[in-house]
């Protein structure tokens, strides 16, 4: 028993020293591996930032990453439901995460010019603080942002709907809780963002003249910039220093369908990342036969100096593993880092970009950055697991099978 124990002990150590034995073999398989890992990570980090990257883009365009309103209008957008106070914002404003937050004021109203109309839903916002909730006026094509009471900014198809252009005036007509109401405006700005819903139906007025309109003082929402993939905890943890009957809404709940549209491909392209680490296993499994294949005459000089055939099989699978483990550590150091340089820096969006109309659509707004997680070392040690299996299925069962006798006649 005791010699059984120390042999169990001593089989690790000599797979080890093997590993050194052979560096060259050895390190075509840490290599292989690292490469493997580096990969799975920059996939999975392309994959889940490429989609990261899209709703947020749209939330930019469509609302905010994150916006502070009240459940009634959440669910029944009607400036009545709107916010009875503003008091919170200083609390808000203070959050770690929170970048900034900008009051608006939305409601439907019919806009009209000299030749037609046409029914719209209109947003007021402070000038200033919207530029940094929005990517609205960074799409502007033609002219500029607000700068004071009196103007409008619109999609430019709705804009040619309406046959205006900058300079005219468009009048805008709604009903709330002031009543009817009429206020004519001048337009001063057009916005091209690509994205269909934003172009046909933009409507962007000084968030004092939404108050004049629609009679609300306050605002029916605040709109919150908050840190890349962080809106759902950050919405979350607003909670709390919120009033009564007021809440924080992430991205995703402010999307709804068309965030449930964006992720409906992670299924697959789970599927395709796991595809992928199987050919990983396989490239290191046939990478550890070859070895195997080579080493044939020593494996029949250590069967003959007393080695059993289940020992050497354990050997050769241990030594995949300890490579395999080796190659994974380094795969993940240098596979993080390159994932966090392009988690920080804008790498990717003039890749995206210079596929031209195709990629604008997607509304990322030209940012695209990966996304971190530990999962994805999970994933790249997949390939451990499966090469550890595939090497007892192949290499360690053809060791198994060996003759000392004729394996030590192997040229």
């Amino acid at each position: 028993m005791q010699q059984k124990g120390s042999g169990m002990v001593a089989l690790p150590r000599l797979a080890w020293r093997n590993l050194w034995r052979h560096r060259r073999r050895t390190l075509l398989l840490v290599l292989v591996v690292a490469y493997a890992t580096i990969t799975t990570i920059l996939f999975w980090g392309v994959q889940d930032g490429f989609t990261q990257s899209v709703q947020l883009g749209n939330a930019r365009f469509l609302s905010a990453p994150a916006l502070i309103t009240t459940p009634q209008y959440f669910e029944d957008p009607d400036p009545e439901q709107g916010l009875p106070s503003l008091d919170f914002l200083p609390q808000v404003q203070a959050q770690p995460g929170v970048n900034a937050a900008a009051p608006r004021l939305e409601f439907p109203a019919l806009i009209r010019s000299a030749y037609t109309a046409d029914a719209a839903r209109a947003r007021g916002v402070d000038p200033v603080l919207e530029a940094r909730v929005s990517n609205l006026p960074a799409a502007i094509a033609t002219g500029r942002m607000l700068e004071k009471p009196g103007e409008v900014v619109l999609g430019h198809q709705l804009a040619e709907r309406l046959d205006v252009r900058l300079g005219e005036r468009v009048v805008l007509d709604t009903s709330a809780l002031a009543g009817p109401q009429a206020l004519g405006l001048q337009v001063v700005g057009l916005v091209k963002s690509g994205i269909a819903p934003v172009d046909r139906g933009t409507v962007l007025v000084h968030l004092q003249d939404a108050r004049v309109l629609t009679g609300l003082q306050t605002a029916t929402g605040v709109a919150l910039d908050v840190a890349r993939g962080q809106e759902t905890r950050i919405a979350e943890a607003l909670q709390p220093v919120l009033p009564q009957n007021i809440r924080a809404y992430d991205l995703t709940q402010l999307l709804g369908g068309l965030s449930s549209a964006i992720g409906t491909k992670q299924s697959s392209v789970f599927l395709i990342g796991m595809i992928f680490s199987l050919f990983a296993a396989l490239a290191v499994t046939s990478t550890v036969l070859v070895s195997v294949l080579e080493r044939t005459r020593e494996f029949g000089m250590m069967g003959a100096l007393g080695m059993t055939p289940p020992r050497l099989a354990a050997m050769v699978t241990l030594e995949t593993v300890l490579a395999t483990s080796i190659g994974w550590g380094v795969g993940l150091g240098v596979g993080y880092a390159l994932n966090h340089w392009m988690a920080t820096q804008n790498v990717l969006g003039p890749i995206f970009a210079s596929y031209g109309a195709a990629w604008e659509i997607l509304g990322t707004g030209g940012e695209i950055y990966t996304a971190q997680s530990p999962l994805y070392a999970l994933y790249a040690a997949l390939t451990i697991v499966l090469a550890a299996l595939f090497s007892i299925l192949i290499p360690a069962r053809r060791v198994l099978l060996l003759n000392p006798a004729e394996a030590m006649r192997t040229d």
